[in-house]
């Protein structure tokens, strides 16, 4: 038999053991798949999760939600790199997540889960096991995921495919700045990472405690790799990464615009490059979301990122906007996968 419950209270998740072992440091091979993530998003982000869990003896299956307003979205914001439901080992997950989409037809007629992976069939299975339990699913490409296979590669192999322009920078930049590489938090070189972002192109921060507090829970397991460039003393360019489970995820890099012509982020990520490939050995490297022309320089692969749009047929209020996106589709503004 399986049964639902819902979850605004984050101890209470960490209370059932088969989920705390999977969302915990053991189990998850990413960031935005731990419960520390989660907490942190609701702490610090002022967001108040809903965290819908299926249960069938020892097998888990968890979506980590909001509200708002009538509708439900995926717990995320700007910082995720992506959002999928998430299985205790030899689950029956579309059985589980099945049962767990009829329940929340009780939670709301209206339900955005974005942005989701498709590698392992991640979207597939949401969609089916949704439409499977009456709702209204449709799906269109919402964003790419830049990556790179480092298979087996050096750095400095992998180098020597980069485009010859990014090549020759390094070559006459990199002498320029003086690299600081870390793998603990460090409160100077936060300082100067929150510096450099002042005096970069990046918009404004969408919020510095989180970041914070996850650099610095981050650096406290060991899975922090932040790198700070300075010139003449001064902090140039700064850049924070992860790793766990044989990938580096690249959450952040700012440079100041003063220092454009120095090319410090292109330094910085180069021993960045080589810190995770030669030192850490990780198979893949995860530049987020986002089109940005620069992530195809260092990247080889792209992936797209779905959005799952659901709707309960029978609810008068969804009719109007199932009527936009219908008529969206025919007229062939959509991207679907």
């Amino acid at each position: 038999m399986i049964r639902v419950t819902y979850h605004d209270d984050l101890k209470e998740v960490q209370a059932d053991g088969p989920l705390a072992g999977l969302l915990g440091d053991g189990e998850a091979l990413a960031p935005f798949d731990r419960l520390a993530w989660w907490r942190n998003l609701t702490e610090s982000c002022d967001i108040l999760p809903l965290i819908a869990v299926a249960r069938s003896a020892d097998q888990r299956a968890v979506l980590a939600l909001m509200r708002r307003k009538r509708s439900i979205f995926a717990l995320a914001n700007w910082y995720s790199f992506r959002v999928k439901p998430l299985f205790t080992k030899g689950a029956s997950q579309a059985e589980l997540l099945t049962e767990l989409a009829a329940d929340l037809a009780g939670q709301a007629p209206h339900i955005v889960l974005e942005p989701l992976p498709n590698e392992h069939g991640e979207t597939d299975l949401t969609a089916a096991c949704f439409r499977k339990s009456g709702w209204l699913v449709f799906r269109e490409q919402s964003d790419v995921n830049h990556v790179l296979h480092v298979r087996g590669r050096s750095f400095a192999e992998y180098l020597a495919g980069r485009p010859g322009p990014l090549r020759t920078t390094l070559k006459r930049k990199s002498g320029k700045v003086a690299v600081q590489l870390l793998d603990r938090f460090d409160a100077d070189a936060w300082a100067a990472y929150e510096a450099v972002y002042a005096q970069s192109w990046k918009p404004e921060e969408g919020s510095p405690k989180f970041l914070r507090r996850f650099v610095e829970e981050e650096g406290a397991a060991g899975r922090l790799r932040m790198a700070i460039a300075r010139h003449d003393g001064e902090p140039v360019a700064a850049q924070f990464w992860t790793v766990e489970g044989g990938t580096a995820f690249i959450h952040k890099l700012a440079h100041t615009e003063a220092s454009k012509s120095l090319s410090p982020g292109t330094t910085l990520s180069a021993a960045l490059f080589e810190w995770v490939i030669d030192r850490d050995k990780v198979t893949l490297i995860d530049f987020g979301t986002g089109n940005d022309g620069y992530k195809r320089d260092w990247m080889e692969d792209v992936r797209p990122r779905y959005r799952l749009t659901m709707f309960r047929p029978a609810w008068p209020q969804n009719w109007p906007a199932i009527a936009r996106i219908a008529l969206r589709r025919l007229a062939g503004g959509a991207k679907h996968g």
